[in-house]
């Protein structure tokens, strides 16, 4: 147990990369104010809980964590507890009437707030919930403090001009709103010069990047322009907008030697009538297009996906149209999501919702096909030698380390290696999700 003199904090993150990211600041920010990170929330004098609310079972999963903080909060009054995050931006002022407990909640469009809203409780001694409704101060602006010393979270866009019936991720985000080319560059090149070598860049939809101030799409240009930064070794990005990914990109990938040969490009269903009603405005057949384009331009290149099962209205039809997408598109990896209703969105109102038994039937079969799929395209790289960087002790195994290949394929091996080393590594076994190998030389 901390001492009650000293400033402490604790941050649980939920959800996507864009949540890693804004996390990162805001314990940037609270270190900046002389607060020391701990592992445990009943070592904390502030207790943050970054949310999402992409998913059902999002809203449960926090209130049963502010459930378990309120016995903490009775044992040390003077503890902060803070919810941020799009589940805060959604619930609002629910979040003070379900767990009259939380001190301060605040919204993904004002966290450079957090220490202000912190003074604001103490001297009040009641909750404080403050949102905004346009981005104050871009994130990537603020301090930051992250885990992995070699790796940043570059954010290039925030907010999505999409209007897909299931997301509810505009509504908590906003606009897109992009920053200017140079900014991004500048931010790059200080981290690298401070020893990060891999950035992955940020956005709801990074092939829209810079519409809003350039008035055309710059996302191949920041691609291109990244190369020549001293120090920087690798480029990863997410997501990009199957509707919006283009030629320009793919040749920028493919000229790049620092962007990983690894797309990530969200399908979400394999039928052109249930993509017509997620409004995706795209069809199976320009989503396969698209497709084999990026493949033909860049050599080597892995692909993942996300794939929504039951989505209302999904009949066997449409889920066998999605299991021969899956067939043919061969993707390295698919991040498989049973439909959850979100309110607030299209989705949530539409007829034809699923049974829950139909979904997890289609759910299981789909992942035994792509984990199937993911073994075999794996197994196609046993006796080959990669680049592997190195992110840590493995989990598992601790005489061993993890690292990840350029195209994002994750290796343990056996290594006295630190994090963001560069490692040539031959893979001897493969599995579904990961690849054993050993140090070459």
């Amino acid at each position: 147990m901390t001492t009650t003199d000293e400033r402490t904090y604790w941050i649980r993150t939920f959800g996507c990369q864009m949540n890693e990211h804004d996390s990162e600041r805001l314990a940037g920010l609270l270190e900046v104010q002389g607060y020391r990170k701990v592992d445990s929330p009943d070592d904390a004098s502030v207790a943050v809980f970054n949310t999402c609310a992409i998913r059902e079972n999002a809203d449960n999963r926090l209130y049963g964590n502010l459930g378990r903080m309120k016995s903490v909060k009775e044992a040390r009054p003077e503890m902060k507890i803070v919810v941020g995050g799009c589940l805060a931006e959604k619930d609002r002022d629910v979040i003070v009437r379900k767990a009259p407990w939380v001190d301060v909640v605040l919204g993904t469009r004002n966290i450079e707030a957090l220490p202000g809203l912190l003074r604001k409780a103490e001297e009040s001694g009641i909750p404080v919930v403050e949102f905004s409704e346009t981005l104050n101060v871009f994130p990537s602006a603020l301090p930051a403090r992250r885990d992995k010393s070699f790796h940043a979270w570059v954010a290039i866009q925030y907010g999505c001009n999409n209007a897909c019936t299931f997301c509810i991720v505009p509504s908590v985000r906003g606009v897109e709103a992009s920053r200017r080319l140079g900014d991004v560059l500048g931010e790059v090149k200080q981290l690298c010069s401070t020893g990060v070598s891999e950035v992955t860049l940020l956005g709801q939809n990074v092939n829209s990047y810079g519409r809003d101030i350039y008035r055309t799409p710059k996302f191949a240009d920041l691609l291109l322009a990244l190369d020549g930064i001293e120090g920087l070794e690798r480029v990863r990005y997410t997501s990009p907008h199957p509707k919006d990914f283009r030629e320009p990109v793919a040749r920028a990938m493919a000229e790049s030697s620092v962007v990983c040969e690894h797309l990530h490009l969200p399908v979400q269903s394999g039928s052109s009538r249930l993509l017509k009603r997620m409004k995706r405005s795209y069809t199976r057949e320009k989503y396969l297009e698209k497709l084999h384009m990026a493949r033909e331009l860049v050599d080597g290149l892995a692909v993942t996906t996300d794939i929504i099962v039951g989505f209302p209205g999904e009949t066997e039809q449409d889920f066998e149209a999605t299991m021969s997408l899956v067939e043919q598109a061969r993707f390295d990896a698919a991040y498989t999501f049973k439909y959850s209703a979100r309110p607030g969105t299209e989705a949530a109102e539409m007829d034809g919702q699923v049974a829950p038994e139909v979904v997890s039937r289609r759910f299981e079969r789909l992942a035994a096909l792509q984990q199937q799929i993911s073994l075999e395209l794996n197994e196609q790289m046993v006796d080959s030698t990669v680049q592997v960087m190195v992110e840590g002790p493995s989990k598992k195994n601790p005489d061993k380390v993890t690292g990840r290949t350029r195209t994002n394929k994750l290796v343990h091996f056996a290594a006295a290696a630190g994090q963001g080393e560069l490692l040539e590594v031959k893979i001897t076994g493969a599995a579904p999700s990961h690849l054993e190998g050993c140090l070459v030389g």
